[in-house]
């Protein structure tokens, strides 16, 4: 099959500017939840304090931090912290179009990219200030590159054993290989700093290269790439594993964590869920039959394999040792629409097949009547290769079935599915935009501080990570005095801030007859007993001094008046 560079450029293109108009679709929701808020104070420190602060914190966030530093230097607000997310995401569209296109044909490569945008997940994280999408669109370009790799190194070894005038087609082959290993090696050792958990992309690509049946040569260049790529990445796991406490709140993966990640990848709707797992189903009834030439990638062997191991590895790893949640394998996301638009096209492939067979047919029983019941001359068509008249320019009749409005009609059946698959899940997306959607809202707390507040009022943050609201939105908390602060977070290389020692705040405590205490829920129940002595005094001196006046409840944070008690006769 000729494949035309205007029908791949297309089938690129488009899934880019779906993903794109529907991650710009309320992208401004109005408020940032913690973890953007973290991206959003970090990002604005100058590039020593970000560096301070990597030694203790954060570092598996190191190489994000640093390329969002300059966005936000340009303009500090919501919609350029999550900007860069949404390019991602549809940069990452468009690859696996590209991906697609290059497996098997355009048209699937178009189904698969539109697939993706569709996705409510895809659209979820092209709006979130963090990231994840940046290391889905790193995992899609290194799996291109990888097949481009392949198939580069599949033309030979280029030693050039002909005439000497092949020296220099030789030495071009040699350029192009390493070129392509180069090109692969650097993006996903870019990917896996962005994200450490992204190295499992390499389990994907080595089953890739298993189910291809690639030759050793090809073999020995990738597992170069590979090694360079863990060298990197070896600095990086070191400093990280002493900052493990950042992952001290994920639990080991429950009975429900298979079933919910399939419908994130596949679509929360029962409408969509159905159709899309049986055309996955076709796309893997016998996968690689008819076989593939040795070392010949197809949609099964590298979308497989993303679809399933990097998932399945951590949540195997998770059972043990909790690191699975589900936004760490986002990237695994692009396997799921793969598959699909493989599957449709076998769907498109068999109709018309059994269309040709049933013109076949009916060919050959108008030219047996032709001959025998009306004496008439033979059809010369009748004679000639069957499969001929496919080719055929379309004439009366044709529908679906004959000349070149075949694949096209079929290509616009498809995204008309896919347009009744977005329309149905437009609902999941809307409510996705909601701010009540994230665990969070600091505006919200925020701006109830500044109602409630008055300048010089005592603040007290339960715990110290209660601060991110003031961190994120200063305006709100203009004014007041922050008791138990002793150095502010950029200062002091820490995401909140130094807080005085037990002794000194009992000291400010004792002065004051009343306090603010912003607290998260899960910090004002009694079953919480924290092992850093400030914060014990912080939870002593309120409870035994204070009594509290009133409350006000935001998701995710408390906003307490206290006053002091009166004293006993």
């Amino acid at each position: 099959m000729v494949v035309k560079r205007p029908q791949v450029a297309v089938a690129v293109l488009v899934p880019v500017l779906v993903m794109f108009g529907i991650g710009l679709w309320g992208i401004d929701r109005g408020g940032m939840w913690r973890d953007e808020a973290v991206t959003f104070q970090v990002a604005r420190r100058s590039l020593p304090q970000i560096w301070q602060l990597l030694h203790s914190v954060d570092a598996v966030h190191g190489l994000y931090y640093l390329l969002m530093h300059p966005v936000l230097a340009l303009h500090p607000g919501e919609v350029a912290l999550r900007l860069p997310s949404l390019c991602a995401a549809a940069a990452t569209a468009g690859l696996v179009a590209a991906l697609g296109a290059r497996l098997a044909r355009p048209r699937v490569g178009l189904w698969a990219g539109l697939l993706y945008a569709v996705t409510p997940m895809a659209g979820h994280f092209a709006q979130e200030g963090r990231s994840y999408a940046l290391v889905a669109a790193g995992v899609a370009a290194s799996t291109l590159l990888l097949a481009r790799a392949v198939t580069a190194d599949a033309g030979g070894d280029g030693t050039g054993g002909g005439d000497q005038e092949d020296a220099p087609v030789g030495r071009l082959a040699r350029h192009a290989r390493v070129v392509g290993w180069c090109a692969y090696g650097g993006v996903v050792a870019v990917t896996v700093l962005l994200h450490e958990f992204a190295v499992l992309i390499l389990l994907a690509h080595a089953a890739t290269l298993a189910l291809a049946r690639m030759p050793r040569r090809v073999w020995r260049d990738w597992a170069c790439a590979a090694g360079a790529v863990l060298l990197v990445l070896l600095p990086l796991a070191l400093v990280s594993s002493g900052q493990a406490e950042q992952v001290a709140w994920l639990r080991p993966p429950g009975g429900g964590t298979v079933e919910r990640l399939l419908r994130s990848f596949t679509g929360p709707t029962q409408l969509v869920l159905g159709p899309y797992l049986l055309l996955i189903a076709l796309a893997l009834r016998h996968p690689f039959t008819p076989p593939a030439r040795r070392g010949e990638l197809s949609v099964p062997t590298v979308a497989l394999p993303l679809l399933l191991l990097p998932p399945a590895a951590l949540i195997a790893v998770s059972r043990h040792w909790p690191l699975y949640d589900d936004r760490y394998v986002l990237y695994a996301l692009a396997g799921a629409p793969l598959l699909a638009a493989a599957g449709a096209e076998r769907l498109v492939l068999a109709a018309r097949r059994v269309g040709l067979a049933r013109r076949e047919a009916d060919d050959l029983m108008r030219g047996g009547l032709m001959r025998g019941g009306l004496g008439g001359a033979p059809d010369p068509a009748s004679d000639a290769d069957p499969g001929a008249d496919s080719e055929r320019g379309p004439g009366p009749g044709s529908g679906l079935v004959r000349g070149v409005r075949v694949p096209y009609a079929a290509t616009l059946a498809g995204v008309l599915v896919i347009t009744l698959a977005f329309v149905s899940q437009l609902p999941v997306l809307r409510e996705d935009r909601d701010p009540a959607r994230r665990p969070d809202n600091l505006a919200v707390v925020s701006a109830a501080a500044a109602q409630r507040m008055d300048p010089g009022d005592p603040v007290l943050f339960l715990p110290s990570l209660g601060r991110r609201s003031a961190l994120a939105y200063p305006k709100g908390f203009h004014g007041t005095r922050d008791i138990a602060l002793e150095e502010p977070a950029p200062v002091s290389g820490t995401l909140y801030g130094r807080e005085t020692g037990p002794d000194e705040l009992r000291r400010r405590l004792a002065g004051l007859d009343r306090v603010w205490v912003v607290a998260e829920p899960y910090a004002l129940k009694s079953a919480w007993y924290p092992s850093d002595p400030t914060e014990r005094v912080k939870l002593t001196v309120v409870g035994e001094e204070f009594v509290p006046r009133a409350e006000f409840v935001r998701k995710g944070s408390i906003l307490r008046l206290y006053v002091r008690r009166a004293p006993t006769m």
